[in-house]
């Protein structure tokens, strides 16, 4: 079975593409219906390889005259993976200009065929995202959170340093058949300090799914730490 337009609209409940990146985006931040979606998504598709969204994306909402917005080609993507792969047993990859995440998934993929499939543990591998778009954003998240990914999106301006938010993807049991939880971190000096944000675009937003660090991400948690004192993320 293929992820076509129609079936991508059917399972995330939109009647038109355009609609899609607004609903998409709020049922990210409902951890029930968003599994459940997930959920469906793999009864259509278990190959976790690629961008599902590529054509979708590239098709419906690339902004190609005004933003010069234009995916990565697959032949790149492998190429800056193989590039970038190292024998030690954890990584940490940053991805300018994320899209809808095609080359971090590309390398997520390739981290996981570096070691035997149930030696294989999400916390030995992070992944940083910077994205503009408020359209390709929803898509990105998604493409992070079903594949389980320890990672933190940066949805600004990755030359002027001007950020709307900042999420924390956590997949907090550690399980790499597990999905991964969203949080967005609170907008606080360290947060600011650590990202190098300049100016928040945006009011902070309080959501956060999970409020207990596990100890295999204790050491992300440094970032997001309230200068009061609790960690929140």
């Amino acid at each position: 079975m293929t992820l076509d337009f129609k079936t991508i609209n059917e399972i995330v409940d939109v009647d038109d593409s355009f609609k899609m990146p607004t609903v998409l985006m709020k049922k990210l931040f409902d951890k029930e219906k968003r599994e459940e979606m997930f959920k469906e998504f793999l009864e259509h598709e278990t190959n976790m390889s690629f961008d599902w969204f590529h054509i979708y994306f590239q098709e419906e909402y690339a902004e190609r005259k005004a933003k010069k917005q234009d995916f990565t080609p697959e032949s790149i993507t492998k190429l800056l993976s193989a590039l970038t792969q190292n024998e030690n047993a954890s990584s940490m990859s940053l991805d300018v200009a994320a899209g809808t995440g095609g080359l971090t998934i590309k390398k997520w993929y390739e981290d996981r065929l570096q070691c035997p499939i149930f030696a294989y543990k999400p916390s030995n591998y992070f992944y940083q995202c910077e994205e503009l778009s408020d359209r390709a954003l929803p898509f990105l998240l998604f493409n992070l959170l079903i594949r389980g990914m320890n990672a933190v999106v940066v949805h600004g301006d990755v030359l002027s340093r001007e950020v709307k938010q900042i999420y924390f993807i956590q997949n907090e049991t550690d399980d790499f058949m597990g999905f991964s939880s969203l949080n967005v971190m609170p907008h606080t000096k360290t947060v600011e300090q650590f990202f190098n944000v300049l100016e928040w675009k945006e009011s902070a937003k309080d959501y956060i799914e999970n409020a207990t660090m596990p100890k295999h991400l204790e050491g992300v948690a440094e970032i997001g730490k309230e200068e009061k004192g609790n960690i929140v993320l």
